[in-house]
């Protein structure tokens, strides 16, 4: 395994040249190299030795399933300078679990990827490499698909997150001790190594957000009917199995403003408290509340700065 140049090695009038500030290219993850990730650095405000309270916080995007690392070129710079933090974008490929693998990274661990662990590794490199960023508490965020990660992550790793804001996932997993993961946290432990503790997750600052027109499902019901009749074949499974069977091959997306009231009201008979926030006239699009995030992330970021 490689092992990257730290920057508290370079000269500071030299890591603008070396690409160690401004806009970071996209890095090949060592420990997962099929992952990769950019970064933000603002470099009027980066200080590789700077002390722990001095250090720039971390923002991490995590992208949807149309892995477009949205706002890295503008929106997300923009909001580092201003607020003197870093951004992290994960990139998960498609296909690491086979040909039609949109969204492995989502529930976190698959056939061949442990997307949580990835992440996790990341904020070690990153620290490692750029030790002027605080990497031991970040704030976590992401849309659609990134809203699956987000509140999953959450779940199994409170303790690392400074806030976190869950943007209208799909599907959600529940607390519920009596289903398997995704669908609940049964087997977290077998699976994962960790058990779900609420008390750490009502600690972290919450966001939920969703556009007030986001409620109608994804590609129509045609789209998944295609869906189900392709993935039948590709498992050998007649329709007729599996009716007799009650295979799930496909749970189609609907009413995200449901899905996150739902969760929202599991969460508070939970103990776990969250800013619920509706953007009016915006449906399925991460660049009609992408304001309201960075609103939540910036309020957090100074309030912890300040404390």
């Amino acid at each position: 395994m490689s092992t990257s140049l730290s920057t508290a090695d370079v000269p500071p009038e030299f890591l603008e040249a070396a690409f160690l500030v401004g806009h970071i290219p996209l890095r090949s993850l060592p420990s997962e190299p099929r992952v990769s990730y950019a970064l933000y650095v603002p470099k009027e405000q980066y200080n590789a030795k700077a002390s722990a309270e001095a250090k720039l916080p971390l923002l991490v995007h995590i992208h949807g399933t149309g892995r477009r690392l949205s706002g890295l070129d503008f929106d997300y710079p923009r909001f580092a300078d201003r607020l003197g933090c870093a951004v992290l974008f994960p990139l998960f490929p498609c296909d690491l679990d086979g040909p039609d693998d949109l969204g492995s990274y989502k529930i976190l661990r698959s056939h061949s990827l442990r997307a949580d662990l990835a992440l996790l590794s990341m904020l070690d490199e990153v620290g490692r490499v750029w030790p002027g960023i605080d990497t031991e508490k970040v704030f976590l965020e992401g849309f659609s698909g990134g809203g699956h990660f987000t509140h999953r992550f959450l779940y199994l790793y409170p303790e690392r997150l400074a806030a976190a804001s869950v943007g209208a996932p799909g599907k959600a997993t529940s607390l519920d001790e009596t289903q398997n993961w995704p669908i609940g946290i049964a087997d977290v432990e077998d699976r994962f190594g960790r058990t779900v503790k609420k008390e750490v997750i009502a600690q972290v600052p919450i966001q939920m957000v969703v556009g007030s027109e986001d409620v109608h499902g994804h590609g129509g019901a045609e789209f998944w009917a295609w869906v189900r009749t392709q993935r039948l074949k590709a498992q050998g499974i007649s329709e007729e199995d599996a009716a007799k069977t009650h295979i799930r091959t496909v749970e189609v997306v609907g009413d995200r403003v449901k899905t996150l009231r739902d969760l929202q009201a599991e969460w508070l008979a939970q103990g776990i408290t969250v800013q619920f926030d509706v953007v009016d006239g915006v449906a399925h699009d991460e660049q009609g509340v992408r304001g309201t995030v960075l609103e939540f992330i910036e309020s957090e970021m100074r309030k912890q700065r300040n404390a």
